[in-house]
Parts: structure tokens; C-alpha cells; sequence
């Protein structure tokens, strides 16, 4: 779901993140965001815990192998 988002929020991004094209990831109160770096102010995607933890189950058993 993409919205608006609390000011204030604190982004991250991978350590593997070696340019401007990334994705940062911010927490605030039980609620994940997700954004483009290269559009900070653009509009940013809106996770619930729970759809988060499903997200990065996913991550980690191989749910999202691209390129085959």
C-alpha cells in the first residue's frame, strides 16, 4: 500500500548498496516503509508487521530468485 508516511523517519539501506539505486527500509510504530533512493520524496510503500515477516520468509527461503 503506498501513502503518506511520518516525517522524521529513519532510512537504512543494504550495506551491499554500492550506487544511488536502492531501496531503504524505515520502522515506525509497527509499520515498515519502503522507498526509492534515487526519490526520496516520492511516494513510499507501507507494510504491516506481519506482511514484513511474510515478506522476509519469503527472502530467506528463495521465494524471490530472479533470473531463471
Amino acid at each position: 500500500m503506498t501513502g503518506a508516511r511520518p516525517e522524521g523517519l529513519a532510512w537504512h539501506r543494504s550495506r551491499a548498496c554500492g550506487s544511488a539505486a536502492c531501496v531503504e527500509v524505515a520502522w515506525s510504530d509497527g509499520t515498515y516503509y519502503l522507498r526509492d533512493s534515487k526519490a526520496p520524496d516520492g511516494p513510499a510503500l507501507r507494510f504491516t508487521t506481519e506482511e514484513w515477516d511474510a515478506f522476509a520468509a519469503g527472502m530467506t527461503a528463495g521465494d524471490f530468485v530472479f533470473g531463471r
